[in-house]
């Protein structure tokens, strides 16, 4: 069987903030380490690149921004494009959708790189509720695979 349209890979989380909140959570690395990665360089800003950091793994990655649309966009290579979508919602809380694409490979490879995007991002999402809505650090990035942990 022969792939006739690209896998994209997507996760979508309602969460009970206002997008403003929800946006700059994913913006300013200060925030985003609460319920993704260990570290980042610095705030994503259009057309420059940061470093982000998972300490427990030992791996980093580099990430061009290469599209920002204040409370409504985010576009990134990583180093296949990565796109979140923010959406409010009447009741004051945000839709956000994570889209990836751009997955190479034979058929076989693009169908599970997709996949596992999906429940990378998927992770990333619930971490992000939990922690905009309760306060609550879950670890799910770090829990995922604890004996990958650099030193395990």
């Amino acid at each position: 069987m022969t792939l006739e349209v690209p896998p994209v890979a997507r996760s979508e989380m309602m969460i009970r903030k206002p997008v403003a909140v929800v946006y700059a959570a994913f913006i300013d690395p200060a925030i985003t380490r609460r319920f993704w990665f260990s570290r980042g360089s610095g705030k994503l800003e259009e057309g420059r690149s940061v470093a982000w950091h998972w300490d427990m793994y030992g791996m980093s990655a580099d990430v061009k921004v290469k599209s920002l649309e204040q409370d409504r966009r985010i576009l990134i290579e990583w180093p296949t494009p990565v796109e979140w979508s923010f959406t409010p919602r009447q009741d004051g809380t945000t839709m956000v959708s994570i889209t990836a694409s751009g997955f190479t490979g034979t058929d076989d490879e693009q169908v599970a790189q997709a996949i596992n995007s999906m429940g990378g991002f998927s992770l990333v999402l619930a971490g992000a509720k939990a922690f905009l809505e309760h306060g609550i650090e879950l670890n799910l990035v770090a829990d995922h695979n604890p004996d990958a942990h650099v030193g395990s």
